[in-house]
């Protein structure tokens, strides 16, 4: 319904004449406005602000505060804080492979995963959380990938090399040790 017709339609009591009491249209108009009077009375499922305009001046903040995802839910803030999981596993992007965890980092990607269905099923939808635990699932999946990557290349290695990869990391750790 557009809203020029709703306007009109809030206003047409302010339009109609006040006596209204024609010998010609008496009954027709005390008839027209009684129907009008129960029209406008069925309207069940027309909440009492929605005709007076109060949904569109409402301000961002007052709207997000009577969400039933708004500030003031745990709809809200799961996901601003699950961020936190997400900008520690970007952080590991710096991390050499063979310091990461597999089952930490599958568990962060199944979590994610699963997680990101769910969170379109449930009432209400909420796509905060949905996007979060998408990205959670994201950057498990990448540091997995890194993870067997180095896992399969060092399996590939000889033993000699191995060994000198084991002296080389013992020396460097010997070496941050004396700075320390």
């Amino acid at each position: 319904m557009s809203s020029t017709s709703t306007v009109f339609r809030a206003t047409r009591t302010l339009f109609r004449p006040a006596t209204g009491f024609n010998t010609s249209f008496a009954g027709f108009h005390t008839r027209q406005t009684l129907s009008n009077g129960f029209r406008q009375s069925s309207k069940r499922w027309q909440s009492s602000t929605a005709s007076d305009g109060t949904q569109q001046a409402q301000s961002w903040f007052k709207r997000m505060w009577d969400s039933p995802i708004g500030l003031k839910t745990v709809h809200f803030w799961a996901p601003v804080m699950k961020w936190a999981l997400v900008l520690a596993g970007v952080s590991d992007f710096a991390r050499p492979a063979e310091k990461l965890s597999l089952t930490q980092n599958g568990a962060l990607t199944a979590t994610g995963l699963i997680w990101t269905r769910w969170c379109l099923i449930i009432k209400p939808k909420n796509y905060l959380l949905a996007a979060v635990n998408f990205f959670l699932g994201i950057v498990g999946m990448v540091q997995c990938g890194r993870i067997l990557a180095h896992q399969r290349a060092v399996k590939n290695q000889s033993l000699p090399e191995q060994l000198e990869a084991k002296v080389e990391q013992v020396k460097e750790e010997v070496k941050d040790a004396v700075k320390a």
